[in-house]
């Protein structure tokens, strides 16, 4: 199940209006403020910012970053995807996505998403 594609060309930076993750460094930052990861949550976290839209299955997960077979079943996913979502605050929503039964997804932020201007009456 370790089929998902890590891109050809690695970047070296993720970044828009609130979240920054500097591959090369490996740090990430949260509207300028440093989030302070545990090596697991970088893993983590990189792992899905790298594949930015595209639904990783836990299998993947759990493989790429704790070495795990498919075989293990385990909540330490859950519970390092807890931990980033309390990290990640407000915008947790936002960026992480739980496809239930299967994996989760990152979603780069969209201003749209979070704002729409009312409409003014003519």
């Amino acid at each position: 199940m370790d089929s998902i594609q890590i891109n050809a060309k690695p970047q070296t930076r993720y970044q828009d209006a609130h979240l920054e993750v500097d591959f090369s460094r490996g740090m990430a930052a949260l509207d300028d403020q440093r989030i302070v990861l545990t090596r697991k949550e970088y893993q983590l976290l990189s792992l899905l910012v790298e594949n930015a839209g595209e639904i990783v299955p836990r299998e993947v997960l759990l493989s790429r970053v704790w070495g795990y077979g498919d075989q293990i079943r385990t909540r330490t996913l859950d519970v390092h995807i807890r931990r980033l979502r309390t990290k990640l605050g407000t915008y947790s929503r936002d960026y992480l996505e739980t496809i239930f039964g299967i994996g989760y997804r990152f979603q780069p932020f969209h201003a749209s998403r979070r704002y729409e201007p009312a409409m003014t009456a003519a």
